[in-house]
């Protein structure tokens, strides 16, 4: 796969799971459980969208 094409699929794929997460996060966090209920997914959420933003960098960005 080209260069370019990993760039613009890993960082639409990469976006679009960072912004679900981030929306489930915060409809958890003023939900039902509030935010103290809510941080626990939120600290989790946090670190995961960081995993995902650190594997496009390294897949995509990084060169080898």
């Amino acid at each position: 796969m080209s260069y370019i094409t990993k760039l613009i699929v890993g960082l639409i794929g990469t976006a679009g799971l960072c912004i679900f997460i981030g929306g489930l996060s915060q409809s958890i966090s003023t939900g039902f459980a509030g935010f103290v209920g809510g941080s626990p997914f939120m600290i989790i959420a946090i670190v995961v969208c960081g995993m995902a933003v650190y594997d496009f960098y390294d897949e995509c960005i990084r060169k080898k």
